[in-house]
């Protein structure tokens, strides 16, 4: 009887691991295929027939100019890392625009002095802080002098003292 026993383990032997190798094997190829064939552009049309528009560019470009803010010094709140932020910027105005903002210079240096005091030191460590802050300073100036009249604001120093 144990010869019998002995016979039964023998049949009953592992399975082959050929199938799953050889899926494997398959699914590689063909995600590889498939990438190839979207990156080369054989699938999904690759490039439109329709004509790419073409970019003009004007040499004598809408005439704008640059109006420095003066710097600003901002004592920053005890217990902060840094105790002093240094800001200085320009605004970028058409030409035609920039003498009633330089008209309205006071008030925009009295909103972002005021603006740069409310802000917490965490705010302006953190690496997109720039950003959003600049974002922010742009609107309020905006506020001021009308959207159409300041396109950008430029931040030429921001330390951290």
């Amino acid at each position: 009887m144990a010869d019998a026993a002995t016979i039964e383990d023998e049949s009953e032997s592992k399975p082959s691991k050929m199938p799953l190798i050889l899926g494997l094997v398959l699914l590689v190829l063909g995600g590889g295929g498939g990438f190839y064939a979207t990156w080369s552009g054989l699938l999904f049309g690759g490039e439109s027939e329709m004509p790419k528009a073409e970019v003009v560019e004007e040499k004598d470009g809408p005439a704008i100019k640059f109006v420095p803010i003066d710097p600003i010094t901002v004592s920053l709140p005890a217990g902060s890392a840094q105790s002093h932020l240094r800001f200085r910027a320009e605004l970028e105005v058409a030409q035609e625009h920039a003498s009633d903002v330089e008209a309205v210079l006071p008030r925009i240096i009295d909103v972002l002095n005021g603006y740069l005091r409310a802000i917490e030191a965490n705010d302006i460590t953190n690496p997109s802080a720039l950003t959003r802050l600049r974002a922010q300073m742009l609107r309020r100036v905006q506020v001021i002098t009308g959207p159409e009249q300041v396109k950008d604001l430029l931040i030429m120093e921001f330390v951290l003292n």
